[in-house]
């Protein structure tokens, strides 16, 4: 009888769903408020990113709080972000794109993986596209090496899928 092998892998990916409602939530909010009436201030979103426009870079800012706070109640993790320069845009106006990082980096892939083999717990990790798949013999390996990623401070916020 073959030993069996248990594997999860490892992600970094913003939860899309999540954002089209906080972007819905912050959209309404931007409506109904009373400091924005008669502005050329608006937000956007393309199924990948926010763009917001705002008349100055006061209002970009107060844009950027709304969308934020929004994002953050609907458990979009805050280093999923990714913030676009402030470039001029029609008239006198400025806007901004707001990014979503999907998927972990090569090199902070390479790290967690040094960082996993490190630890000396009995489990393989590799590096398959933008994941880490961890697999082990023993599923209580595999729960140690959840509990120490999370404990660990990342760049990137991290998702455990595919557990099987």
């Amino acid at each position: 009888m073959a030993t069996q092998e248990f594997s999860f892998d490892i992600v970094s990916k913003a939860d899309m769903s999540e954002v089209k409602n906080a972007f819905n939530q912050a959209h309404k909010e931007l409506e109904n408020r009373y400091d924005f009436r008669g502005t050329t201030a608006k937000i956007e979103f393309d199924d990948k990113e926010i763009s917001m426009t705002a008349d100055d870079e006061f209002r970009m800012d107060q844009l950027r709080d709304i969308v934020f706070s929004k994002l953050i109640k609907r458990g979009v993790d805050a280093r999923s972000l990714e913030y676009g320069k402030i470039e001029p845009g029609p008239g006198v106006s400025v806007k901004q794109k707001l990014g979503f990082k999907q998927g972990i980096p090569q090199d902070a892939a390479k790290s967690l993986v040094k960082q996993i083999k490190d630890k000396g717990l009995k489990v393989n990790a590799q590096i398959q596209g933008d994941a880490v798949r961890v697999s082990s013999k023993a599923k209580d390996d595999l729960q140690k090496t959840i509990q120490f990623v999370k404990g660990l401070e990342l760049a990137f916020p991290v998702d455990f899928v595919n557990y099987r």
